[in-house]
């Protein structure tokens, strides 16, 4: 073992020894159970101390949607997972392409299961990783590490910048390395794990939440909500048909049966068929009149209201 390699370690918020769980071994399960749950709430606070970052973060990535970017993940072990698991959701929550938000792993869908030794200790990975999605300057990286010293996300954000992408670092050390490497750095200080270097505890919960807000809010700046309803979500299975049916009837106050006929018209859509019932527009006006607002249903209604207002003059 690199003895440099042991002392950069050893600086790390993230590898040292949490003096409040050092008898954890000793203690009863729920005295156990108490601990984590009392860790566990230093996560939320610590990520309200980086909200202008996380804020600074949205931005960019709604501007680098709008220029038809992408939002790359990459991470090894349990920040590469989160980074797929938020990258997955995204089509069916808010029917997106799936080459929208890509998650990238350090060695390859096979880690997403199975660790794959060494691969996250090469930063000429990181960079083939992302030629391999023909990575351009439009696109948006997000290299993810709780340590914040992953070769494999560092020569990934490298070749990042290379490339003229905008590029942001998440990390719960604030000293974390990946942080010179990017434009935006988002640094939660959750202080030490409960079990000494596990990160993929308060770390991994951190992270969860923050990347939970990246693509929540930079789809809410898309025009993907409607208030605060899914009104993009797809339909691909039971659940979804019934949640869809449920949003339109929340959004527009008619009943099922009515919920379901327009919806039966326009493809399950139920951004569509709420502008079809809040506007009385068919089928064709209403997705002339979403398309003239970019996809903001408010925008649109009000519009459709305004002409309206203004022919009755």
């Amino acid at each position: 073992m690199d003895p440099e390699l042991i002392r950069e370690l050893g600086g790390l918020t993230s590898e040292a020894r949490n003096p409040d769980t050092l008898d954890i071994d000793l203690l009863p399960t729920l005295e156990v159970l108490q601990k984590i749950n009392r860790a566990d709430r230093e996560v939320p606070r610590a990520v309200g101390q980086v909200l202008p970052q996380i804020g600074a973060a949205v931005d960019a990535i709604a501007e680098a949607f709008k220029a038809g970017g992408r939002l790359i993940y990459m991470g090894a072990g349990t920040s590469g997972r989160l980074g797929i698991l938020d990258a997955v959701e995204c089509p069916p929550t808010y029917g997106v392409g799936e080459d929208m938000v890509v998650g990238l792993i350090a060695g390859g869908e096979a880690a997403f299961l199975r660790a794959q030794e060494g691969a996250e200790d090469d930063p000429e990975l990181g960079r083939r990783d992302l030629q391999d999605i023909n990575l351009n300057a439009r696109d948006l990286v997000v290299g993810i590490a709780a340590s914040g010293r992953t070769p494999y996300v560092i020569g990934g954000l490298r070749y990042a910048r290379e490339l003229g992408c905008t590029t942001v670092a998440l990390s719960c050390n604030p000293t974390a390395a990946i942080a010179d490497e990017a434009d935006i750095a988002i640094l939660p200080d959750v202080g030490p794990e409960v079990l000494t270097g596990s990160t993929r505890m308060k770390s991994g919960t951190a992270q969860k939440l923050v990347l939970n807000m990246l693509t929540t809010a930079s789809m809410i700046r898309l025009g993907k909500s409607f208030f605060n309803l899914m009104v993009d979500v797809k339909a691909t299975n039971a659940k979804l048909v019934g949640r869809t049916r449920r949003i339109v009837m929340e959004a527009t106050g008619v009943s099922f049966e009515e919920a379901d006929r327009v919806l039966s018209q326009c493809g399950h859509n139920a951004k569509l068929a709420i502008m079809m019932i809040l506007s009385g527009l068919d089928r064709e006006a209403a997705e002339r009149a979403l398309k003239e607002a970019d996809g903001f249903l408010r925008l649109a209604l009000q519009r459709v209201e305004n002409n309206k207002q203004g022919k009755t003059k």
